[in-house]
Parts: C-alpha cells; structure tokens; sequence
C-alpha cells in the first residue's frame, strides 16, 4: 500500500489476467496510537501512506480501465472512528476522516461515468486491532511521558470494549459484498444500528460525546 511500484505491478498484473476491475476494496488499515504531542513525524506520515494515501493511489490507477467500461465501484473501508474518537488516536481518526471526505468528492466526480464511490464505517471488531494499536501507543511513549495515565485508563477502555464483542471478519465481509455489489449503493453502510446509532450522537452532540469520554476516563 505505500509502494508506488508494488501497487502498479498489482493492478497491471490484474489487468493482464482479467482484463478488467470491477471493484476495488481499501482495506488496507491500523492504528497508529499515542499521545499526539509524542508521536514521531515518521509514524504520522506512516499511517496517512497506509491508511490514505495508498487507497488515493490504487483508485487513481484503476479509474482509467473503470472509465473505458463505464463501471465501477471504490468501496473504502472507513470506520465509526471517522466522526467519533477516543484520546490517543489522533492520527488514525484523522486518515479516516480524510478517507471519508475524499471518498465522498471522488463520488460527485466519477458518478458521471458510471462508477461510484462508498464507504463502509465498521464499529468494534473481533481482531487484532486494538492490541496493536496499543502496542504501538506504548512504542510511542517517550520516557517518563506525562500521558502514561492516559494510555493506562486507554488500555482499559479498550479491553472492556474487546469483552463486550462486535462484528467478525464474516460479518463485515458481508457488508464489503453489499456496499460492492448493490445496484443503488449508499454513501455509508454500517453493521449495526448501534454503530449508526453512536456516529449520530456525536455529529449531532459533539459536546455530549467529549463529555461521555471524559466520564469514561474518570471512572476506569
């Protein structure tokens, strides 16, 4: 995802094989957590290379072969994580937010030839996600950080989230399938109600929202 001459030999080599893309899926992703103030500048142009701008250059490269067959479809993988957020994920939230604005103009351009542009904002998951994004918040701990509290009370935050469940790869892959495949896409598909549930409050009441984290902190 963030090699130029990697991603041209994969669309070229798929171009040979099929002779065509129908749809193509940014899933590529992870979390680059830490405090904002402490994370090195190589890890934040990181996680926008991974979480961004690989998707911009994908899409850029298959747009021309779309356009010939007046069809297409760019399915991003967002997240709930585009409008709400949590402290210490500053950058990631930021790719997503950028990921969905992007992915929203990219629609009003290419609709005209036939080929739209979505998102899928998935909620909690069962994977790896937050342990990793954990793990990197604590490589991005300078020593004696003044904000080892914060990733403390994040840690666990996270892994009450992990306890309580969400959606398998099965499940959002269904999702993928629908945002890919429907003849009417819409412009944002989520996996439940309470994900949908959860972005409407804090687009709507995003005072509310800061003041459900800071509670949430105050009590872990």
């Amino acid at each position: 995802m963030t090699n130029t001459s990697s991603n041209r030999a994969f669309v070229e080599r798929i171009l040979a094989e099929q002779g065509q893309v129908d749809v193509l899926i940014n899933n590529a992703g992870y979390g680059e957590y830490g405090p904002a103030e402490e994370i090195p500048m190589s890890n934040v142009h990181q996680q926008f290379e991974t979480n961004f701008f690989g998707a911009v250059e994908l899409t850029q490269m298959v747009l021309p072969t779309m356009r010939s067959r007046a069809y297409g479809r760019i399915v991003n993988i967002s997240s709930i994580g585009g409008y709400v957020y949590t402290p210490l994920g500053a950058f990631y939230h930021a790719t997503k937010a950028a990921l969905q604005q992007w992915s929203d103009v990219l629609d009003t351009e290419v609709a005209q030839f036939g080929i739209r542009s979505v998102c899928v904002n998935p909620g909690g998951t069962k994977s790896a996600w937050s342990s990793i994004a954990m793990d990197n918040a604590e490589k991005n701990l300078l020593p004696d950080s003044p904000y080892a509290p914060l990733l403390e009370k994040v840690r666990k935050g996270f892994s009450r989230m992990e306890k309580s469940g969400g959606a398998t790869s099965a499940d959002l892959a269904k999702d993928f399938y629908k945002a890919a495949t429907a003849a009417k896409p819409e412009m944002r598909y989520y996996h439940s109600l309470g994900d949908r549930a959860v972005v409407r409050l804090a687009k709507t009441h995003p005072k509310l929202w800061r003041r459900g984290i800071d509670f949430v902190l105050k009590h872990l």
